[in-house]
C-alpha cells in the first residue's frame, strides 16, 4: 500500500521523499520542472535554517534551498 503524499516542507531533515505531484503554476512550476522536480524524482531534506525558512533539499545531486512557500506545494511519497 502506498504512503499517503505529505508536502515536502513536513518532510523532517535527515528523510528522503520521492516527487509525486507539483501543486505550482505558471513560472514557479516551469522553475521547479528545470530544478529536476518531475514525478518519482528523489528529494532528501538536508537541513532547515536557524529560523526555519530556507530548508536546503539534495535534488539529483545538487543543494538546493526552498522557501516552505514552495515546499509546501511539492507533494511526496516518503521514502524509508
Amino acid at each position: 500500500m502506498a504512503q499517503p503524499l505529505i508536502p515536502l516542507s513536513e518532510l523532517p531533515p535527515g528523510r528522503r521523499g520521492a516527487v509525486r505531484e507539483l501543486k505550482l503554476q505558471g513560472i514557479s512550476r516551469r522553475r521547479m520542472l528545470d530544478l529536476g522536480l518531475i514525478a518519482d524524482t528523489c528529494v532528501e531534506v538536508l537541513l532547515k535554517s536557524p529560523a526555519g525558512d530556507p530548508t536546503a533539499y539534495r535534488i539529483r545531486g545538487a543543494v538546493i534551498a526552498l522557501r516552505s512557500e514552495e515546499a509546501s506545494k511539492i507533494l511526496v511519497e516518503s521514502l524509508a
